[in-house]
């Protein structure tokens, strides 16, 4: 699996107008070689270089300790068996270690709430500006 600081290296080598495998020049013709294209790999390069010099959002340190972790069987089955027993999704969050939107998500994937009647997660096309 390549790391993000070797995706970093290829880019910055394309963009710089260089094969990362061989490191010759690229032909004139080359996709690489167009002034866009040019523009765009540096583009990346910047966003990558931002992203890794990044400290740890505070978002990502306040997540709850289970959120993008895999859902076994048993934790499904409480998740559903307690939302149809009146549990609100707030209390769900808390006691499976998640969050709302996880929580709606996994409701939604066993048909429980239909994915309209989300509330915690809105895509941001959808919400009012």
């Amino acid at each position: 699996m390549m790391t993000s600081t070797e995706a970093l290296r290829i880019i910055e080598t394309l963009a710089s107008g260089t094969d990362p495998d061989t490191q010759q020049p690229l032909h004139a013709g080359s996709i690489y070689q167009q002034p866009d294209v040019i523009r765009a790999l540096f583009i990346a390069v910047d966003a990558m270089r931002l992203v890794q010099e990044r400290p740890p959002s505070a978002r990502a340190r306040t997540l709850p300790e289970k959120t993008g972790k895999p859902w076994s069987d048993v934790e499904d089955k409480q998740l559903c068996s307690a939302f149809t027993a009146g549990t609100s999704i707030v209390d769900l969050a808390q006691i499976h270690q998640r969050t709302a939107g996880g929580i709606e998500a996994r409701l939604v994937k066993h048909g429980k709430i239909a994915p309209q009647e989300r509330k915690a997660y809105q895509p941001r096309s959808s919400q009012a500006v």
